[in-house]
């Protein structure tokens, strides 16, 4: 049986996203989310706790997260999880760390351009990357059903 893996949050970045490149050239993205939680104890006080889930984003959407986003920025994130293992080099203690490989982002408030003007931003995935190789000759107006071929 094959599994399945899916993880959406929403939160504000605890840190300035950090870019960097692979020895293979590609990009990646970490940063780290903030996720609060409000619940009812059981004497009935109102508590709060809140978690902080590690995300990364590869590619184009990993550019465009460093590129726009900040600590605060509010996020909402969907991907899948991945857990990384290794061994701490210095105690020889083996350590793993489970993380959000991002597949779609979208910004959750308005955030600030370097002008200082509010921005909004849209929604972005890693499917965007495709949408870029679609040709820019497609006519405007309505799509005729008839000539769907299903």
């Amino acid at each position: 049986m094959r599994g399945f893996s899916k993880a959406i949050i929403t939160g504000n970045l605890t840190r300035d996203p950090e870019l960097r490149n692979t020895p293979n050239g590609a990009s990646v993205c970490s940063f780290s989310v903030a996720v609060n939680r409000t619940y009812r104890d059981a004497s009935g006080e109102q508590k709060e706790d809140v978690s902080f889930i590690d995300c990364s984003a590869w590619g184009k959407l990993g550019e465009m997260i460093a590129q726009y986003a900040k600590k605060g920025t509010g996020v909402l994130v969907s991907g899948r999880l991945d857990q990384r293992s290794w061994e701490d080099k210095a105690t020889g203690t083996k350590r793993s760390r489970v993380e959000i490989v991002v597949e779609d982002f979208n910004f959750t408030g308005a955030a600030r351009d370097n002008s200082g003007s509010p921005s909004s931003f849209g929604a972005a995935s890693a499917a965007d990357d495709a949408a870029s190789d679609m040709p820019d000759d497609i006519p405007d107006g309505e799509i005729d059903l008839s000539d769907v071929p299903f």
